[in-house]
């Protein structure tokens, strides 16, 4: 070599005699390669200090080895609900075993929403997880027309084509309530989650079918819509207790509206569990840390993080096929019920 320049996958592709798709292929560890060849290009390499980096290799492959989580909420949700923080961790530990970057992407406005579908067509990203996907989000379509490989956790719906990642929603809601009922409580209220996303309505369905299971009617004065966060699991409690004060339990669709929930049967003198019992869902750091401990159904969301990003590493790495899996929950029993 003369000068300073930097060898290039040109410069190593003509020491070793081969095409430059050759030192590609052996550089990004393709066993489509004969011995000899991949010989010549390693010795290649070692001669003239060549050190392949991501962009370069990137510029080869039509990779940029990095993927977007893309969140459609806010600021200071991200950071009061500890479901993202997990499902982070997941995501985030996942993509490190396999050298890829994480861009964490809030969509908030239409702004957000163009810059995220201008990553997407200029391939800055080589695939996306989108989280908290409701019906009538048009993000999942747009992704797909678009060619982009995309994992969601939860889904649209029980005719879902894209790859997801689950839990078991409605099981758990129903062993929850199950559990309430073997408790002798009979006039079980219910928090749910919002209706135009697919985790919304299943635990709300498996509130009626631990009812119906056990021959015990439902009465709609018992059900109030919450969107998850803790604000509206107190306000929920707040109009369940005025239509019924006569309720012995209740069942809130995620942990921060059961806290909201708790706070408010305090406020209201309701003795937990003696006069209401109280269950959530996700299994929070919050549960054990509130007053009494809360009873809960565990859904493992870092294991949902992890299997995200691997199945999308899958599609992006190697072609793979699309996945819909469905993590299992349990219940955990504490003394809140």
């Amino acid at each position: 070599m003369t000068g300073n320049r930097r060898p290039t996958i040109k410069t190593v592709a003509a020491r070793a005699g081969v095409g430059r798709t050759t030192v590609s292929r052996v550089v990004n560890g393709s066993d489509l390669v004969s011995a000899d060849a991949r010989a010549r290009v390693l010795a290649a390499i070692k001669e003239l200090n060549y050190v392949p980096n991501s962009v370069a290799r990137g510029l080869v492959t039509n990779r940029t080895n990095a993927v977007a989580l893309v969140i459609p909420e806010s600021e200071s949700r991200l950071g009061s609900e500890p479901f993202f923080a997990a499902l982070i961790r997941g995501v985030s530990g996942a993509l490190a075993e396999s050298g890829t970057q994480l861009q964490l992407m809030l969509v908030r406005d239409q702004a957000e929403r163009d810059q995220l579908t201008e990553s997407v067509a200029t391939r800055r990203v080589d695939g996306v997880l989108l989280v908290s996907v409701h019906a009538e989000d048009r993000l999942p379509g747009i992704l797909e027309e678009m060619g982009l490989p995309t994992v969601l956790a939860g889904r649209r719906d029980a005719g879902e084509q894209l790859s997801y990642v689950n839990s078991d929603n409605a099981g758990g809601a129903t062993e929850a309530v199950r559990h309430l009922l073997g408790r002798g409580r009979r006039r079980i209220a219910t928090i749910t989650g919002p209706q135009d996303m697919d985790v919304g309505r299943a635990r709300l369905a498996g509130w009626r079918a631990a009812h119906q299971e056990a021959g015990v009617p439902t009465d709609e004065l018992l059900l109030e819509a919450g969107d998850f966060s803790e604000d509206s699991g107190g306000r929920a409690m707040r109009l369940l207790l005025e239509r019924a004060p006569d309720l012995d339990a209740v069942f809130a669709a995620s942990d921060l509206m059961a806290v909201g929930a708790l706070a408010e049967l305090r406020r209201q003198k309701r003795r937990v569990p003696e006069d209401v019992a109280v269950v959530g869902f996700e299994d929070s750091v919050l549960a054990r840390h509130t007053n009494p401990p809360l009873t809960t159904v565990r859904q493992p969301v870092e294991e949902l993080g992890r299997t995200m990003a691997r199945i999308l590493t899958d599609i992006t790495l190697n072609d793979g096929p699309r996945q819909q899996i469905t993590l299992p929950t349990e219940l955990v029993v504490r003394e809140s019920s």
